[in-house]
């Protein structure tokens, strides 16, 4: 049987892959470099002189890595001891392993989009880990809140949505019920719209009403595999006995807006008693921009809880108390901001494919997680989502994602090619969305 197809990566001039290497990602490391100079005055006002020696460092090493991005180095291994950097270094021998001698080392433009881009993040984290006092900044976080800031009244009409939903909820048919799910699934969707990463770190805010939209955006959902969730969950409900628990585990990927859909819908679970228990998944360092921590994950849900709407507020109180009753727990893992794609994680993280394991559904939120679940590969548009997933099967699984990189699998035959007819670049502008489901039918 012949192996998986080749990687993306920017070699092939042109790509989204290689237009992000050349033009995102020194966008991304240039406002990063900027945000270091407009936090000056704080840096220094909290730890004095150490404060600008700190900020002076961090700079010259993200420019540093800049240079190198730029002008097409060679990938270095990683120096500062982290919990992370022996398994980093390991791959990145792993990745010069499959270069044959005439290549040399694994470089910017040469090497899979999947492990620069990645290898990116985690040296702007090793930047700031070296410039103490300043090593626990989150370079990002300002992007984060402003986005969370400027999509106030998408929040104000979603959580009036849920609480409205809240008052009537026991008294829903099953077909009712079902209809409210699969509307909070496709706010969930959308949501993931709002991606910093793929805007070069420029700000992208939720501005119009998703739940009004959603009927004109159906269209737009490629891969619809909302029926196996229901399915699914809807038997877990019917089957459970009083102690037994439904657990659905969400690997969240953007904070702000698209945090706050993710939160909706695991309310809409617990109030629905299609999960008793949901598990979140978040990153260990800033990542990609506007990826979730547990300190966005805590803050947003603050942030909602001292809003002066009373809606927005009880979402916020609510989800607070969920945490502290054990219905929600919020876990990261080292994995998550690794380069390997997901078939890797038994023999890397064999602990967390084996929490994962105890889940009766996960959902993959966002673009790096499908990158990541398909190897970021260049697969044949109609190849079986389970095939890409390389054996990769702890539990049912679900991406959730708006297409944002040049990979899908699962459509049908001729659809990739009609779309690519009608809209040339429908792979990458987050236009177009999917629930795609492998589990048992």
């Amino acid at each position: 049987m012949a192996g998986p197809p080749v990687s993306l990566s920017a070699r092939d001039v042109g790509s989204f892959a290689y237009l992000t290497v050349k033009d995102r990602l020194p966008q991304i490391l240039t406002k990063a470099i900027d945000t270091l100079h407009r936090h000056k005055s704080e840096f220094f006002e909290k730890h004095g002189e150490k404060g600008l020696e700190a900020e002076k460092k961090a700079i010259s090493l993200l420019s540093k890595l800049r240079n190198e991005l730029q002008t097409d180095k060679p990938i270095v291994p990683l120096v500062e001891k982290f919990v992370d950097t022996d398994l980093w270094n390991q791959y990145l021998e792993y990745q010069q392993s499959l270069l044959n001698e005439s290549n040399g080392k694994p470089r910017w433009f040469l090497s899979p989009w999947l492990f620069v881009e990645c290898y990116m993040y985690r040296r702007i984290h090793e930047a700031i880990i070296q410039s103490p006092p300043i090593d626990d900044f989150d370079i990002f976080k300002e992007l984060k809140d402003q986005n969370f800031f400027e999509s106030q009244e998408s929040i104000i009409a979603l959580c009036t949505h849920l609480q409205e939903l809240m008052k009537t909820i026991e008294d829903l048919d099953e077909n009712q019920l079902k209809n409210e799910f699969f509307k909070v699934l496709q706010i969930s969707l959308w949501g993931n719209k709002c991606d910093l990463s793929l805007s070069g770190g420029k700000t992208i805010s939720q501005k119009i009403n998703l739940i009004n939209s959603l009927e004109d955006l159906k269209p737009f959902i490629l891969v619809n595999d909302m029926e196996h969730l229901w399915s699914l969950l809807s038997n877990c409900k019917k089957k459970r006995g009083k102690a037994s628990i439904t657990r659905v585990d969400i690997v969240l990927d953007n904070s702000g807006f698209e945090l706050v859909t993710d939160l909706v819908l695991a309310d809409l679970l617990l109030s629905s008693k299609l999960a008793t228990e949901i598990h979140f998944y978040g990153k260990t360092i800033p990542w990609f921009v506007s990826d979730t921590t547990l300190h966005d994950f805590n803050w947003v849900i603050e942030q909602l809880k001292h809003s002066n709407h009373k809606w927005v507020s009880k979402c916020g109180v609510d989800w607070e108390n969920h945490i502290r009753m054990g219905r929600w727990v919020y876990l990261d893992h080292m994995f998550w901001t690794l380069p390997h794609e997901f078939s890797a994680m038994p023999h890397v993280a064999p602990d967390l494919y084996a929490t994962l394991q105890k889940a009766h559904l996960i959902l993959f939120k966002g673009d790096l997680n499908y990158r990541k679940l398909t190897g970021d590969r260049r697969w044949e548009f109609t190849i079986p989502f389970h095939e890409a997933l390389n054996g990769f099967h702890p539990a049912p699984v679900c991406s959730i994602r708006t297409l944002k990189a040049e990979v899908q699998v699962g459509l049908q035959p001729g659809q990739g090619e009609q779309l690519t007819a009608s809209v040339p670049d429908w792979l990458t502008i987050g236009k177009y969305g999917i629930f795609q489901f492998d589990g048992p039918l």
